[in-house]
């Protein structure tokens, strides 16, 4: 929830890469102009937001915030997308599948990838029991692990 200068942005990355990451997932990259507001972002500022399959973004909002929408919106079902704006709602399980997902599909950036993500998600403030992105991810993620397969979102 911090607003740190140290995370990946949108204009790190090939945009074209990252269009094509979301589109495969069913979501339409709507890049605004600096300093345009956000629409449909549920942390304001910089941040990603959703409405529908329409996920808003800037040039300065982090690669973190992005996969995470991203993931929200593939995690979810057709219902709740068709009424989705900017609260992507969801129980706790549902949460910790999208940090996880995210983190899996940092790996089709290749300026991104795991390692990275882990230090981004950290960096903004994501609280994970272990204290750290990469210690949930490898040691006690094994339930959003399991969500996602069981969706048939990953592989097992």
């Amino acid at each position: 929830m911090t607003d740190s200068p140290d995370v990946l942005c949108v204009s790190d990355c090939a945009e074209a890469v990252l269009r094509s990451l979301l589109a495969r997932h069913g979501l339409n990259l709507m890049r605004l102009p600096d300093a345009a507001p956000i629409p449909g972002s549920y942390w304001g500022e910089r941040e990603a937001g959703l409405i529908g399959s329409d996920l808003f973004l800037r040039l300065d909002t982090p690669i973190h915030s992005v996969l995470h929408e991203a993931a929200h919106y593939i995690c979810m079902d057709e219902l709740r997308r068709q009424t989705l704006h900017g609260d992507a709602g969801g129980d706790d399980a549902e949460e910790n599948a999208v940090c996880y997902l995210q983190i899996v599909l940092a790996d089709a950036l290749p300026e991104c990838g795991q390692q990275r993500m882990w230090q981004d998600m950290d960096a903004w403030g994501y609280s994970f029991r272990l204290g750290s992105a990469r210690a949930w991810f490898e040691q006690d993620a094994d339930e959003a692990r399991q969500w996602l397969e069981q969706r048939g979102l990953i592989g097992s």
